[in-house]
């Protein structure tokens, strides 16, 4: 059956995705999820879920709407649970409170929902249509369907390069390509991810600290660190090891964490492939753990691997008004082509300035 939205179901539903989007850094390894409760134009509960294990979205719009839910239309960005997890089934919380009609913006690939909610829905009489702004619902929340459907994360790797092209000098100098805006906004894309992944080289290199800084008062769930070491070369002192984040340390086969180094991380043996760990199977950890959002900040050759072995889903550059010379590092060490047709192609996302710089969000074209 094909369903007729209005402008009015549109207007709430865009309100739902905006209520969601308040939980963009809180909700790991859920996902970000709205409601609204409306009666006509007259919205009389609104909610979102907030972190794990507390109530989802459909819970804090009932109990705004109390009373007034009953004959209303709820319009969720996800289709609600219909299991028992931490929290009760949110099908029968809205079946419960007497909703007329349910709308769902995209369908929840969770083989524990995956139609349950809305055969639940269903089976009690009420009115359910699927399909309101599907897409901007699973953009919201790309790296849950990613880590559902296909069983890995979604891969973002972070660049920052001069106009032309360079991300360091050739001595490894990098500090600071970008002006303050744009290392302001690449913490909001760090407090929005799963795990924040490295190599042993930037390690060695750069000594970072992984974190996420925010602004005072913004609560966010603090990401994965993660660092691929395969010979377990990271020194003792470097702030990985600190204990100040939860960390993984990925190494190879035959290499051991059994020194006081690693005595404040978590640490996995990874298969390996041609002399370095096996990406896919980096990936395959990092989906196990529940990681849906892989934000990437490394060297040319990590994120080069990465991008070569089809791993990349999404590229963030932020490109700086300066130049850096011929000499410099480049943006990925990537295989000789030998001929145009050979190209990788990528398509624009999004584009924007940043304080002085220009911030480009590119996903490769299949």
């Amino acid at each position: 059956m094909t369903s007729t939205f209005t402008a009015l179901d549109h207007t709430h539903m865009a309100q739902a995705l905006r209520v969601a989007e308040r939980g963009l850094f809180t909700t790991q390894p859920n996902p970000r999820v709205g409601c609204v409760i409306a009666h006509g134009e007259q919205v009389v509960g609104a909610g979102f879920h907030q972190r794990t294990g507390e109530p989802h979205a459909e819970v804090f719009a009932l109990r705004e709407a109390g009373e007034r839910a009953l004959g209303a239309t709820a319009y969720v960005t996800l289709e609600p649970c219909a299991h028992h997890g931490r929290t009760p089934p949110c099908a029968d919380a809205l079946i419960a409170a007497g909703v007329a009609r349910v709308v769902i913006a995209a369908e929840d690939p969770f083989p524990q929902v995956a139609g349950r909610g809305i055969g639940k829905l269903r089976d009690a009489g009420i009115v359910v249509e699927a399909g309101l702004m599907r897409e901007r619902a699973r953009e919201l929340n790309i790296g849950f369907f990613s880590r559902i459907e296909r069983g890995r994360p979604w891969v973002r790797v972070k660049l920052a390069m001069s106009l032309d092209g360079r991300t360091a000098l050739a001595d490894g100098e990098s500090k600071w390509i970008t002006g303050e805006a744009a290392r302001a906004d690449v913490q909001r894309w760090r407090a929005r991810s799963s795990a924040i992944l490295t190599g042993s080289g930037t390690v060695l290199a750069d000594n970072p600290r992984l974190n996420v800084r925010l602004p005072a008062g913004e609560a966010f769930a603090p990401p994965l660190r993660v660092v691929l070491d395969r010979q377990l070369r990271t020194p003792a002192g470097s702030h990985v090891l600190d204990g100040a984040a939860p960390t993984l340390m990925l190494h190879g086969e035959h290499a051991k964490a059994s020194d006081e180094r690693f005595k404040a991380t978590e640490h996995a043996a990874v298969a390996e492939q041609g002399g370095a760990l096996d990406l896919s199977a980096v990936l395959g950890v990092l989906a196990r753990r529940h990681c849906s959002e892989v934000h990437v900040e490394a060297g040319p050759t990590l994120c080069g691997a990465f991008f070569a072995a089809g791993l990349v889903d999404e590229l963030l550059i932020y490109v700086a008004p300066l130049l850096l010379g011929d000499m410099a590092r480049p943006l990925l060490n990537l295989p000789s082509l030998t001929d145009m047709a050979s190209r990788w192609k990528l398509q624009t996302i999004d584009r924007r300035a940043v304080g002085d710089d220009l911030r480009l969000l590119l996903r490769p074209v299949a």
